[in-house]
């Protein structure tokens, strides 16, 4: 659900702007020139450095989950055994070879997530509100949908989009700062670099935030296509009727919040009409819903 992709987001930014402050602290990246940027060089810097960020990223998610969210794992010898035996009867099915790891958090939300850098270094997570608010049959089409994540490699697939955007991300906020520093400097009579200074690496961390959030627009857009796909696979698991009256309870579960908890409907699995839709991660609930129910 929701927090796989933000908590992969959130990492991915923190972690590209700091791999630029040490870029700009060392002096990394020979693109800027007396006579301008050398676009080729910046282009294979960018590419370089912005999947080095989705890689970190993507091998931190695992433990920015486990710290972030407080998820505690459980075994087969616990309070969870049900669940965790669940979980791995469907690895199975998808033909996943280690299982994943299962972990409970305490929030009454009702969420579940996975992640890991591969689908044999996983993660699913469920929330203790989830547990609490759904019947079993429900309780396993969310285990299914996430298990799906899994087994579909969603999280390298997701990393290496990110990967692009990142790229193109450092591309245009290094133009952009490059523009800007030489608009407010005037033209240069010297031979050294053109805008090396702090002013410049400022201004770029500046339009990678900027154009980060663009970004998203982008990463939020395969998100959803992938969702319907777990959907699919969720269905496969534990049956279509299991998957679509988790999703059901969900559209329940959605439509009791107020009108003042919109931004959390909208940035979460409830995606709605207009302009923040193409800032969700997740389809609509109707949506996904219908495409299950078709023959």
């Amino acid at each position: 659900m929701f927090k796989r992709i933000f908590l992969f987001a959130l990492t991915n930014i923190l972690v590209m702007v700091s791999v630029s402050l040490v870029l700009s602290f060392f002096g990394i990246g020979n693109y800027l020139t007396a006579q301008g940027i050398d676009y080729t060089a910046l282009m294979a810097f960018c590419l370089v450095w912005g999947f080095v960020g989705s890689g970190i990223s993507l091998l931190l998610s695992k433990f920015m989950a486990k710290s972030m969210m407080g998820v505690e794992i459980v075994d087969e010898r616990g309070q969870y055994a049900d669940l965790v035996r669940k979980v791995h009867v469907m690895a199975k099915q998808a033909g996943i070879e280690k299982m994943p790891e299962v972990g409970v958090y305490h929030s009454p939300e009702v969420n579940a997530f996975a992640t890991g850098p591969s689908k044999n270094n996983a993660l699913v997570a469920v929330s203790t509100g989830l547990l609490q608010q759904m019947n079993t049959d429900e309780v396993e089409g969310v285990l299914a949908h996430e298990v799906a994540h899994v087994a579909n490699g969603d999280m390298v697939t997701m990393a290496l989009i990110q990967g692009v955007v990142n790229a193109f991300v450092m591309f245009f906020a290094r133009i952009a700062a490059f523009a800007l520093q030489n608009a407010m400097s005037g033209d240069r009579d010297d031979d050294r670099p053109a805008n090396t200074g702090w002013a410049y690496h400022i201004s770029v961390m500046v339009f990678e935030i900027i154009f980060s959030f663009l970004g998203m627009f982008v990463v939020a857009y395969f998100s959803r296509l992938r969702e319907f796909r777990a959907d699919k696979g969720g269905a496969q698991y534990a049956g279509k009727s299991k998957m679509v009256a988790a999703l059901k309870r969900l559209q329940q579960k959605i439509d009791f919040l107020d009108d003042s908890q919109d931004a959390v409907k909208t940035l979460k699995i409830s995606s709605k009409k207009g302009l923040m839709n193409f800032l969700s991660t997740h389809p609509s609930l109707e949506d996904r819903i219908a495409a299950l129910e078709r023959p």
